[in-house]
């Protein structure tokens, strides 16, 4: 009996000493997945701030991009498709952005910059639980920055069209361009003396030849 007896002391604590090795496993495990996660949201929020900053310097040299101002605000979350026409409009925005920033402040910093998107986020996905949607409106934003950024665009109205259109130019105007369309240069700002010996103008100058020949 003695005999058995570390036999059995043995078996008992071996397999405790497993378990406690496969719950250390475990553990190890959910740690580097936590710090995984961790590691993962720290990169999105960078990439978030970057949008942020892009955002907040648009169409202003002089911002630094650490504030953004309600005009900013409200391209972003159109550019962005924060605001959908549904669940949120531009007056939703409007009033989320006068709620976080400071009462004599017209423009919102980063950390309220991301407490008007807590505030937006359940409304815009709605079903979703708080976290779900605030990281669904962060994915929105993610990476974006301002559509028209170097790129100018004139908008051709109906106004310019006519101001622009040559072959409904009338007066001393229509003698400065060509059928085509194509300006005529100095012959088209000045009058030219011709020494031709007709009166200037003629329409029938250098026919006088040809009458004569068939004659």
């Amino acid at each position: 009996m003695e005999d058995n007896k570390p036999s059995a002391f043995k078996a008992h604590f071996g397999c405790g000493g497993r378990r406690q090795a496969g719950a250390a496993h475990t553990d190890s495990a959910e740690v580097l997945h936590r710090e995984h996660l961790r590691m993962a949201e720290s990169t999105d929020m960078t990439i978030l701030m970057d949008s942020f900053k892009k955002f907040a310097i648009h169409g202003d040299t002089k911002a630094t991009g650490k504030e953004m101002n309600g005009k900013n605000w409200a391209k972003l979350c159109k550019d962005c498709k924060v605001i959908d026409g549904k669940n949120v409009t531009s007056t939703d925005v409007d009033i989320v952005f006068s709620k976080v920033k400071a009462k004599t402040s017209r423009v919102i910093t980063y950390e309220e910059f991301q407490k008007a998107l807590e505030e937006l986020a359940p409304k815009r996905f709605k079903g979703q639980s708080k976290e779900e949607a605030l990281k669904s409106i962060h994915k929105l934003i993610e990476g974006k920055e301002p559509t028209n950024v170097g790129v100018t665009k004139v908008a051709k109205t109906g106004a310019v069209d006519r101001l622009t259109d040559t072959s409904k130019y009338t007066g001393s105007h229509k003698e400065r361009f060509d059928e085509s369309g194509k300006g005529k240069g100095r012959s088209g700002r000045e009058e030219l003396v011709e020494n031709t010996g007709y009166v200037s103008a003629y329409k029938n100058a250098g026919t006088y030849d040809e009458k004569t020949k068939a004659k």
